[in-house]
């Protein structure tokens, strides 16, 4: 299976975004790919909670992913919104999802995840990240079956929660799926140490198509993320990395090859029970 990564850059408005993420997607099909997978934030990428409140609706609301819907079934392949932004309906809460949808190659939605890790820092003086204020967590870790792979699926800030990805390969993930609008410093530092060291602990291939560059901003402080869209192979090589320019980048999938890194470090079937350390007096 050839997979295809966009990397993008969005803006604050999902309608304006509509056009060049189906630009993107078709350039994917056009390169072969039968698994497409855009970034986290594919709808809108805002920090004005008031003209997100404003401009995102309900999933079965959303352009983008009503597009996507249609794109999957027009090429008949399997396509990961890598996340959307969208409100629950939860009057209890009021806050929105981020939320990874995989559409099936009719059209259908096949797997839903909500990004349970949410980024609370502060990465410096100038740019601090309270995601919690506008996005409410999940509870839950998802795999998903195709029929090429069984997909672990997760969101950005997640990489850096390991046991998220431990208890998705032991649940069959073959493949892990990792949209991101990464920070442009965490990015520098982290992104692709991360990514490469969470397929070598799994033996699964990581697909974290990204955000990139300076975002339109119509309201609110701007907004910049790092690129570097990655596929990683099971054995932790870098099979493709996208640079800062918006565009796709493939990987070719062979399960074989996970389970070959698998049985030359069989790490997943070594754990042993262990006493939790004390807290120091």
């Amino acid at each position: 299976m050839r997979a295809g990564l966009l990397q993008l850059s969005v803006g604050d408005r999902p309608a304006d975004n509509v056009g060049p993420v189906r630009e993107a997607v078709r350039a994917a099909v056009t390169g072969g790919a039968g698994f497409v997978l855009t970034p986290e934030c594919t709808n809108c990428i805002s920090a004005d909670r008031k003209h997100q409140q404003q401009v995102l609706g309900l999933e079965d609301e959303d352009p983008v992913l009503a597009m996507l819907r249609d794109e999957a079934a027009r090429a008949r392949i399997w396509l990961l919104a890598g996340s959307v932004i969208v409100k629950t309906g939860d009057d209890s809460d009021p806050r929105f999802a981020n939320r990874s949808v995989l559409i099936g190659p009719d059209g259908s939605v096949t797997a839903r995840y909500d990004k349970i890790h949410l980024f609370d820092v502060q990465v410096s003086e100038t740019e601090t990240y309270r995601e919690s204020n506008g996005i409410r967590p999940g509870d839950r870790a998802v795999t998903a079956q195709t029929d090429f792979a069984t997909l672990g699926l997760s969101v950005c800030y997640d990489i850096r929660f390991p046991h998220l990805y431990r208890a998705l390969a032991k649940a069959g993930a073959q493949v892990l799926t990792v949209p991101a609008a990464f920070s442009p410093v965490t990015g520098e530092a982290h992104w692709e140490t991360l990514l490469r060291a969470r397929a070598i602990e799994t033996g699964c291939y990581v697909l974290a198509p990204a955000q990139t560059g300076e975002h339109p901003q119509t309201t609110g402080r701007k907004r910049a993320t790092y690129g570097h869209a990655l596929a990683v192979a099971p054995w932790g090589e870098v099979l493709a990395d996208a640079g800062t320019a918006p565009g796709v980048i493939f990987a070719d999938l062979d399960m074989a090859e996970v389970e070959k890194a698998r049985a030359r470090v069989p790490s997943l079937t070594h754990d042993r029970p262990y006493a939790a350390p004390e807290t120091p007096a």
